[in-house]
């Protein structure tokens, strides 16, 4: 044989290797790999027999008998024994390899001469391809047993291994050809040329960089899909053909640098085979910038994100101050001004004994008291979970809470003086005549109190401290931040501290007017907190008996006598006006409202204009996590954007958003077309805390948005009350 001869004999046998190799490298369709016969043994006993091709196996769960005739219904399968297997689509699973028998008992209410069952049944070729859910109806013919005859027709004996003829599928990389291409400096391009007779799932669609320090993607969106029902995923977005879309970067070095692209996707075939998810990793190499400057990393982050990236690059003085600041700013919102009267109360129930320098020590114990205790079960909180401002909202403690103030109030008009037992007061009076002690220990506990039931505020310093705290372990520089913010909170209360002792009467019946009016407001605390667990047409029946009782004291309803001073005419005309609002009240309870600040709201009748506009969001409210994420995933489907604000009755920043922010009109414009829904947490039960946990979230107020992915957009994330104003800003940066 010739040198020439012996080339080509050899290039035509490996050219038929090769043939040999990629033919039996191709999955076979799904009725060929799983080989499905039945025999009818009896009216009442059907055996279904898988062949399994060597190579695949059958999930045991995954074996199904439906009834499709009326009258017949399938016994629970007794399904045999089959082999342990861990697998990374469905964990630990029972598989069956080579062949298995299930015999199945059908029960007829009457004699049926013919019915139909359906057979289901999965997959998998230990290659890693799976296979959807294959599903064979059979038709049996139950007219041969009609006299209950023990002899089995030969027709009887079916199979089904007749499958019609398909063409082998094409290797993964064949079927969806992934490329990237670096665009320019400060752009990527992603694409997949899809085969014919295939498709790509767009909510699979995942991308990454690694080795590319310096480097970050920045926000992408896949553009949109055609909408499928799928039998694996539901109602998903699949692309024929061809996909393309760009990646913005950014970059904080001018030089030249090599990164690595790593994209996950999965697809199917339209004959009903789908593949893995699969991976593929890219080089790219980045050209230099010009010379420019270094493009800083200009992925806009939210609130918390950037107070955390400041925890982790900050010294520990900067943050310590930087976070006191913050507290400050905290503290000129609604969440402090309950504490006031509170605090006011304690310092006023001491009387003309209290000096300047013991009502600042007063302040102090109770402000220090509030920043250790936000302190200690802020770290707790993001070292092992939970809320414990939450879970103080019981009503039983509010109940109880709201109990002692009203104590409080009655002591302050004079009913009685609330003291310490005698053996007590001795041991608190050790070092003080005056007793000093025992009142510092009363007030760090009133204040240790408030800062857990009176003001459970979560603001964006606080998420980003606790998301530090649960990302780091480092409790002590969180927890700093934490009791700087805290003590930032309560300078409103150290300065009225510091100032009450001059301001306050000395003596006489002045002292005895000024312990009464915070006696009312102490009343009004203990109503405001009621107002989180009892019906509004309840709470706002006791505001009204707020402003009437102490209206008949200021005189409201009695002549004054002749040649009365100035000042009494002044509190006769605020006590007036505090009893004609709460008849107004009361009037407005009649009429069906339950805001006190609007008692006579639709009393003209109708919904006019004005009205109408007045109206806030409408939310829609979601329970579950399960229906929170069909929500999303079915707004997603639509390309409907989605806000999702997570509430609860005791949240303060919460009822501000909703009566200032969730009222105004060019907000309610910009949200005509999302999908609002609402989460409330005003009960602390486990599914709350789940849909916390679901987005790594504190606590109320919270907002979220979705832009027709199930995706969040955490750089617009809102912690915290925000003006109409500024929250417009937030929604037009989600465009």
């Amino acid at each position: 044989m010739s040198y020439l001869q012996i080339i080509f004999f050899c290039f035509f046998s490996m050219l038929g290797f090769t043939n040999n190799v990629l033919a039996e490298d191709a999955p076979l369709p799904g009725d060929q790999a799983f080989k499905l016969n039945y025999k009818l043994v009896s009216s009442d006993k059907l055996e279904l027999t898988w062949d399994v091709v060597e190579g695949y196996y059958l999930y045991r769960d995954h074996i199904q008998v439906i009834s499709k005739t009326e009258g017949l219904q399938i016994s629970p399968l007794v399904l045999p024994e089959g082999k342990s297997k861990h697998d990374a689509t469905f964990g630990d699973v029972i598989i069956y390899r080579n062949s298995v028998t299930v015999p199945v008992s059908l029960v007829s209410t009457n004699k049926l001469s013919a019915v139909k069952v359906l057979v289901q049944f999965r997959g998998c070729a230990d290659r890693g391809i799976c296979y959807p859910p294959q599903k064979k109806l059979l038709d049996l013919d139950l007219s041969p047993f009609a006299a209950e005859s023990n002899v089995i027709s030969s027709a009887n004996v079916n199979s089904l291994d007749k499958v019609p003829a398909a063409d082998d599928l094409l290797p993964p990389d064949q079927a969806f050809q992934f490329s990237t291409a670096v665009k320019d400096a400060n752009t990527l391009s992603v694409n997949w040329n899809i085969a014919k007779g295939y498709y790509l799932y767009r909510e699979k669609i995942s991308l990454a960089l690694s080795n590319a320090e310096g480097v970050q993607l920045g926000s992408f969106t896949i553009p949109n899909g055609t909408p499928k029902e799928d039998e694996a995923f539901g109602k998903v977005e699949i692309f024929h053909d061809n996909l393309t879309f760009d990646l913005p970067i950014t970059r904080k070095e001018v030089k030249a640098q090599s990164i690595t692209l790593n994209a996950k996707y999965q697809g199917c075939a339209e004959k009903g085979v789908c593949y893995p998810l699969m991976t593929k990793t890219a080089s790219l190499a980045l050209p230099a910038l010009n010379g420019k400057a270094p493009v800083a990393n200009t992925e806009k982050l939210s609130e918390q994100d950037q107070i955390v990236n400041a925890l982790h690059n900050d010294s520990f003085g900067a943050t310590l101050l930087t976070f006191y600041g913050f507290g400050v700013l905290i503290s000129l919102t609604p969440c402090i001004f309950p504490m006031i009267p509170i605090l006011s109360g304690i310092i006023v129930g001491h009387g003309n004994k209290i000096s300047t320098m013991h009502s600042f020590l007063l302040s102090l114990a109770y402000v220090v008291a509030s920043a250790v205790t936000y302190t200690i079960f802020g770290v707790l909180a993001a070292l092992f979970g939970g809320n414990l401002q939450a879970t103080f909202q019981q009503p039983w403690i509010i109940a109880l809470f709201s109990s002692i103030f009203v104590l409080l109030s009655l002591s302050m008009f004079g009913f009685y003086d609330l003291e310490l037992p005698n053996s007590l007061k001795t041991k608190l009076s050790n070092s003080s005549s005056k007793h000093q002690d025992g009142s510092l220990w009363g007030a760090a506990i009133m204040g240790s109190l408030s800062s857990l039931i009176v003001g459970p505020c979560v603001a964006a310093p606080l998420a980003g401290a606790l998301i530090f705290i649960g990302q780091t372990g480092d409790a002590l520089l969180g927890g700093g931040a934490l009791f700087a913010m805290g003590m930032g909170m309560g300078m409103p209360l150290l300065l009225l501290g510091l100032s009450a002792g001059k301001l306050l009467p000395k003596a006489g019946g002045w002292l005895n007017s000024t312990k009464a009016i915070f006696g009312v407001l102490m009343l009004g605390v203990a109503v405001w907190m009621l107002s989180r667990i009892l019906p509004g047409e309840v709470t706002t029946l006791l505001w009204a008996m707020l402003l009437i009782m102490p209206a008949v004291y200021l005189n409201a309803v009695d002549p004054l006598p002749a040649g009365s001073s100035g000042w009494l005419k002044l509190w006769k005309g605020l006590g007036l006006v505090m009893f004609a609002y709460g008849v107004i009240l009361i009037i407005g309870v009649s009429l069906g409202n339950t805001n006190p600040l609007q008692p006579l709201k639709g009393l003209a009748g109708g919904k006019g204009t004005e009205a109408v506009a007045e109206e806030g969001l409408v939310f829609e409210r979601v329970a579950t996590l399960s229906a929170l994420e069909d929500k999303l995933k079915q707004a997603s489907v639509n390309h409907q954007p989605v806000m999702l604000d997570y509430y609860a009755d005791w949240c303060i920043s919460c009822k501000e958003m909703e009566a200032y922010t969730f009222k105004d009109a060019k907000v309610k414009a910009t949200l005509k077309n999302y999908l609002l829904l609402q989460v409330d947490l005003t009960e602390d039960t486990d599914e709350s805390k789940a849909l916390l946990e679901k987005f790594n979230l504190i606590g109320p107020p919270a907002i979220l948005f979705f832009n027709g992915s199930v995706d969040e957009i955490k750089s617009n994330r809102v912690i915290g009350y925000q003006e109409p104003e500024v929250f417009l800003k937030t929604l037009q940066g989600l465009k």
